[in-house]
C-alpha cells in the first residue's frame, strides 16, 4: 500500500521543494554557462575572486570549502581561457596569487546575466512582493548556513 500521506508531507517540506527546484535551477544554469565554455564551479571561482582581494589557491579552497586540488584544476582551465592569471607572491615565492583578467570579468558578467535571466524565468509567475520575499528569505538562509 502506498504511503500517500507520507508523500504529501514530504512534498510540503521546504527542504524537499528547495532541493527539487535547486536541481532544476542548477541544470538550467549549467546549460547556460556551458555555452560560455564554463561549468557552474568555474562561475563560482570567478565570483569568489571578484568578491575579495587576490587570493592564493589555498586561500580560495578554504574560503569555498573545497579541496585545493579542485581550485587548481578550475584555475588551470580558467587560465587557459584567459580569465585569470597566476602571479608569484613577492613575499612568498612558493605561493601563487590568482587575479581576474578583463576576460575573466567579462565571463563573470555574462554568468551573472545568465543567472538573472534564469531568475526571471523561474519567478515569472510571482508578484513583485512574492519575489522580494523569496529573495530575502534565501539570502537570510544562505547567510546562516552557507560558507562565506
Amino acid at each position: 500500500m502506498s504511503d500517500v500521506k507520507g508523500a504529501a508531507e514530504l512534498r510540503a517540506t521546504i527542504v524537499f521543494n528547495l532541493g527539487t527546484l535547486g536541481a532544476v535551477a542548477a541544470d538550467r544554469f549549467a546549460a547556460r554557462v556551458e555555452a560560455l565554455g564554463l561549468k557552474p564551479k568555474h562561475a563560482g571561482l570567478l565570483a569568489a575572486l571578484d568578491a575579495g582581494p587576490a587570493a592564493s589557491q589555498q586561500d580560495l579552497a578554504r574560503r569555498l570549502g573545497v579541496a585545493p586540488s579542485l581550485v587548481v584544476a578550475l584555475a588551470d582551465q580558467l587560465q587557459e581561457l584567459g580569465a585569470l592569471e597566476r602571479i608569484r607572491d613577492p613575499q612568498d615565492r612558493r605561493r601563487q596569487v590568482l587575479n581576474l583578467t578583463p576576460e575573466g570579468r567579462t565571463l563573470l558578467s555574462r554568468c551573472a546575466d545568465a543567472a538573472r535571466s534564469l531568475d526571471d524565468e523561474l519567478t515569472a509567475d510571482l508578484s513583485d512582493t512574492q519575489r522580494s520575499a523569496l529573495e530575502q528569505g534565501l539570502r537570510l538562509l544562505g547567510g546562516q548556513h552557507l560558507p562565506h
